[in-house]
């Protein structure tokens, strides 16, 4: 089981995936145990083995501030999860034996609001509620909205940010958000809404914000998604800015780490690819598509097991005469080092992309092919810390990490079907 964004400070063994824990036979139980340290913020759990994501499994899970922490908002009147993605009515087992035979997964079916089609959300006129937003889908980047009412955005994936305010906002696959939102209209019933981004098929969940005095149901349009695509989520995402001064999880203030003044120690390019391997689609990084061995490597690791996984199969930079190929590739760092990682996508398609054990500052985004001299357009100031990083179709993000957490950790796309056939390290 996944807990995703948690650090799990140096305890990789109880990371809930494949390659750190073994998997949890049939008809037993694991009882998993952690520290939620030094994070606050909006956070999920799931099943990491096979498909079991798409047939549910996941939930929301929350770390609130300590009391002597203060919060750079008011308490909310109240806290809402809202677990949204994207849902196949096929069973998870036949979606895998689809994926193992070479075929890609088929748009999906439709959305879920907490797993169900139909929800209620009761507040009272005049209060201010957190609604903590997370993306728990296999695939589909969404867009939330509120009908006839604002979303001011406090906390993304454990950072406290610059509180901006929107009327939509894009949610990508794996990440998570906390807005405060004020019931300030005349009562009545109003429409919740998340539809799928970037697709031409369009899906719609709904659900309804019930006002305890409510004298009507929800009626009207639905509020539409926004009208532009990429660019215009690009122009939105780089409005998230790390809110300099306030604590977050500890007594000092988000802005005294200064990421932006240290000089990282190596630069790593990775570029994700779908080629054919014997017939088959699969899914790869720098041209290695990624298998599970039977040994999980942290075992491997510690008995100094040869020959479970490769440290050399992957290029920290990435070749066009490197041929396809197939390994259980394993990048070596040193703790404390302070990394660039580029994600570069040449393909036509959103990628999402998550690292297990760390947060990072996603500090720079853009279309086309990554260079040294994208560096001038980089946020070295108040970039917010995530989990979770989008890249854009044809483009490329950067993130900066400070390796603080020894263990082996796994980094992977949050595109299931992806991750599953192998774009991971």
């Amino acid at each position: 089981m996944e807990r995703n964004g948690i650090k799990q400070r140096k305890n990789s063994w109880q990371d809930g995936v494949l390659g750190t824990n073994c998997p949890i036979r049939p008809n037993s139980n694991y009882t998993y145990k952690f520290q939620a340290k030094d994070q606050i913020g909006t956070y999920t759990y799931f099943p990491s083995t096979s498909l079991h994501k798409a047939a549910g499994g996941f939930g929301g899970l929350h770390v609130y501030h300590r009391s002597v922490i203060p919060v750079p908002y008011p308490y909310p009147d109240g806290d809402f999860t809202l677990l949204i993605g994207d849902w196949y009515k096929t069973n998870h087992k036949v979606l895998r034996e689809s994926l193992d035979s070479g075929k890609s997964l088929a748009f999906p079916d439709g959305l879920l609001i907490n797993g169900q089609a139909h929800t209620t959300i009761n507040g009272d006129q005049g209060k201010t509620y957190m609604f903590r937003i997370s993306n728990v889908g296999l695939s589909t980047s969404i867009n939330f909205r509120i009908q006839g009412h604002t979303l001011k955005l406090v906390e993304i994936e454990g950072s406290h940010i610059v509180q901006n305010t929107y009327d939509t906002l894009d949610v990508h696959v794996g990440q998570s958000a906390a807005m405060l939102v004020t019931l300030n209209q005349p009562p009545k019933d109003y429409y919740i809404v998340a539809s799928t981004r970037f697709s031409r098929k369009v899906r719609v969940a709904t659900a309804v914000l019930h006002y305890s005095n409510s004298k009507s149901p929800a009626s009207g349009p639905l509020p539409s998604s926004p009208i532009y695509q990429y660019h215009w989520s690009v122009k939105q995402a780089r409005t998230y800015r790390w809110n300099l001064t306030a604590n977050a999880a500890r007594p000092n203030p988000q802005g005294s780490y200064h990421y932006g003044k240290i000089t990282p120690t190596k630069t790593i390019v990775l570029s994700n690819s779908a080629p054919l391997i014997n017939g088959k689609l699969c899914y790869a990084v720098n041209k290695v598509s990624y298998v599970n061995p039977d040994t999980p490597l942290k075992l491997a690791d510690y008995f100094n097991i040869p020959g479970i996984y490769s440290v050399d199969s992957i290029q920290s930079i990435p070749s066009d005469n490197t041929p396809t190929s197939i390994a259980t590739s394993v990048v070596p760092t040193s703790l404390h080092d302070f990394i660039e990682v580029i994600f570069q996508n040449n393909e036509n398609t959103m990628q999402s992309w998550h690292l297990d054990g760390y947060d990072f500052w996603v500090v720079g985004y853009g279309f086309g092919q990554w260079t040294p001299a994208k560096r001038r357009t980089y946020n070295l100031v108040d970039a917010l810390t995530r989990h979770t990083a989008q890249v854009y179709p044809n483009g490329w993000t950067t993130i900066l990490v400070s390796l603080d957490n020894q263990g082996i950790w796994n980094l992977r796309s949050a595109i299931w079907e992806r991750q599953y056939l192998g774009q991971q390290i």
